[in-house]
């Protein structure tokens, strides 16, 4: 069974500063990691990977768009990597457009729990940032009316608050919750 650490203040702050609720992310992200683990250990890496490896990647955009959910992103991270077991490099915010190969961000962690947290974060991370690119191609093209892109409550169960929030980074206007 994993083990899931408690996010950092400064985590927990980016959250809040994205108006995002810490308490009920971290809660998401362990039931998004026990789900993709089926309750149980990322059994290939423990399998594969010595106890003591440590690893280097990137998050790295495959085509043009607008990010969003970075702060999502490094909660995943340190849910399962542990604050003090991980280092991250934001290059790029939430709500900045990125180019093919434009790196997000640089992650130097335990390689076992970066293999166990990537495929919640890059899911994550993938979901908000289209959310927000398809957000800021609207935006964009009601540039100069005084119309605005506005979300509404159809969202899926458990993301409504990111989704919103990857609205707001691609230039959209929150309805209402």
């Amino acid at each position: 069974m994993t083990t899931f650490h408690p996010l950092s203040e400064g985590t927990r702050r980016m959250l809040a500063d994205a108006g995002l609720d810490a308490d009920d992310l971290a809660a998401f992200v362990r039931a998004a990691v026990r789900e993709d683990l089926g309750g149980g250990v990322d059994v290939t890496s423990a399998a594969t990977v010595p106890p003591d490896a440590r690893s280097r990647a990137g998050v790295g955009a495959r085509r043009a768009g607008t990010v969003a959910g970075v702060p999502a992103g490094v909660a995943v991270l340190e849910a399962v990597c542990g604050a003090d077991a991980l280092e991250v490099v934001v290059e790029r915010g939430d709500g900045t457009r990125v180019a093919p190969g434009d790196v997000v961000m640089r992650i130097t962690a335990p390689s076992r729990a970066l293999l166990t947290a990537e495929r919640t974060m890059l899911n994550l991370m993938c979901h908000l940032s289209g959310v927000a690119t398809l957000t800021r191609a609207w935006a964009d093209a009601l540039e100069g009316t005084s119309a605005r892109v506005r979300d509404t409550r159809k969202t899926i169960p458990g993301l409504r608050a990111l989704e919103k929030y990857a609205v707001r980074c691609g230039g959209g206007v929150n309805h209402r919750m």
